[in-house]
């Protein structure tokens, strides 16, 4: 993933998806790029919205992981069974696997224990501080790392993608769905005002929680830098 860390001329990447409950658009936003779920927000770079922890680009960046991470977002609180119904294409042996991999680096906390016919349940939350890349392992990850995983953001957002149009009758402009580039022209300081902007627009959003009439929407940013303007 190339950094648009202090790079002008960035260009922005937006894509809003209604009611995914399930893909690996998480944890992939690098320099100004987050991707929130309501109430929630996992941020990569130098502007977090919550302190950033430790958390190895390997156990974070696996697609099945991913999407277990992304189940999760919106505080939401999911048994064992609940995660099968939300990935329902991955065998329950490997989805087990890998959730005990996230609960043994403490990026999913175990909330509740029942006794279900016999077997015992397990609930997940997701430490959200937990989520995350710190500066210094996305500055240790290599070109061929930082593409690889920029490629398993994308191949997220197109599982997304297929999973919508696989519903009943998807309407775009009915469902809120879209998916937009735009181009602008920034110096090193105008990028990050940028960012905190956003930011001040997103976060009263993100601070809203489930109700009636409610649905859990995913909002996934890229920012890339363009091409320099012409000395004069």
């Amino acid at each position: 993933i190339p950094t648009a860390a202090a790079t002008p001329n960035a260009a922005i990447v937006l894509r809003l998806s209604r009611g995914l409950a399930t893909g690996a658009c998480v944890a992939l936003s690098i320099s100004t790029s987050f991707v929130l779920a309501n109430e929630n927000i996992i941020a990569l770079g130098p502007v977090p919205i919550v302190s950033i922890a430790m958390a190895t680009a390997d156990l974070l960046l696996h697609p099945v992981r991913l999407r277990i991470v992304e189940a999760l977002l919106g505080d939401r609180a999911l048994t064992t069974a609940q995660l099968r119904e939300t990935l329902p294409d991955v065998p329950a042996a490997s989805l087990y696997r890998h959730v005990a991999r996230l609960v043994n680096a403490d990026v999913l906390a175990i909330v509740a224990e029942q006794r279900v016919r016999g077997a015992l349940e397990r609930t997940y939350v997701l430490r959200h501080q937990a989520a995350m890349l710190s500066p210094d392992e996305l500055q240790a990850m290599s070109p061929e790392q930082h593409r690889q995983a920029f490629m398993a953001f994308v191949a997220g957002l197109v599982g997304d993608f297929d999973r919508y149009l696989a519903r009943n009758k998807p309407d775009p402009l009915r469902d809120g769905v879209s998916y937009r580039l735009a181009g602008m022209w920034l110096d090193n300081a105008e990028l990050r005002e940028l960012a905190i902007e956003l930011m001040a627009v997103l976060q009263p959003r993100l601070a809203q929680g489930m109700r009636q009439g409610r649905r859990r929407w995913i909002l996934g940013t890229v920012v890339l830098p363009g091409e320099s303007a012409p000395e004069p």
